[in-house]
């Protein structure tokens, strides 16, 4: 596996203390979502926290060498809740998963603390040997939408995966990744443990459309210098603000 001195791996639970740890874990629906109302309507209605402690029971049992009993917990909470985490997954406090449906976590993957999840978020694995073969998420990192996190590569700490997004090779902390295949972007602002969860899911560069505009806009302007007037021969034209000429694309 990969290694990198910016991540914290996470800590087991058990050394975070079980009600400690159950207690944060209430609080991050909270912190992170402006939905929740109160800690009773957290505790009744969020299949999210009932999968994070479907699975502490489910990683208790599994530790504990009951792995059959494990995986059936973990697949009636599977049941309940529309959210797999493999029992052998080790997850640190403070995790959230909003909404949820669909939401995959595979044996090996390793979370840290205060991590989000968003519905449709698969930590999945790309080998068939039997050791580490799933993502380590460090800490306070935020996955979007339906993302898809492939292998045993490292998630840096306070990184945050856009939605959609597919990420096959590590990713340094403090970073924020788009596209598919995914285009790593280094924070210009760095976000700090003490700063509020990075939730901002409309902050995501278009890292190839930009480059593309640009290249575009160069292009036009050589080309006019060259001939001392504008370009008449047909080609597609660099977007005016945000959008793209029909024209260009027969629409």
């Amino acid at each position: 596996m990969e290694t990198n001195p910016a991540i914290s791996l996470p800590m087991p639970a058990k050394r975070q203390g079980v009600f400690r740890t159950l207690r944060r874990d209430i609080d991050s629906v909270l912190e992170r979502d402006p939905a929740a109302r109160s800690k009773l309507e957290v505790l009744l209605l969020y299949p999210g926290l009932h999968a994070i402690w479907g699975h502490r029971l489910a990683h208790w049992l599994w530790t504990h060498r009951l792995r059959l009993f494990g995986r059936w917990v973990s697949q009636a909470t599977r049941n309940l809740t529309g959210i797999e985490i493999h029992p052998g997954a080790t997850i640190g406090p403070g995790f959230f998963i909003d909404h949820g449906m669909g939401v995959v976590v595979g044996e090996t993957a390793e979370i840290g603390d205060d991590v989000t999840l968003f519905h449709g978020v698969t930590l999945g694995g790309t080998s068939l040997e039997k050791g580490k073969r799933h993502p380590t998420i460090g800490d306070r990192v935020v996955i979007g939408a339906g993302a898809k996190v492939l292998g045993a590569i490292i998630i840096g700490d306070d990184s945050r995966i856009g939605a959609n997004a597919v990420v096959v090779k590590s990713v340094p902390a403090d970073s924020v990744v788009v596209g598919v295949p995914g285009q790593i972007v280094k924070r210009s602002h760095p976000h700090y443990a003490s700063d509020a969860p990075d939730l901002n899911h409309t902050t995501l560069p278009d890292v190839v459309g930009l480059s593309l505009k640009q290249l575009l806009e160069r292009v036009e302007a050589l080309e006019t210098r060259l001939d001392g007037h504008a370009v008449t021969t047909s080609h597609v034209h660099a977007p005016k603000g945000n959008s793209w000429a029909g024209e260009d694309f027969s629409i």
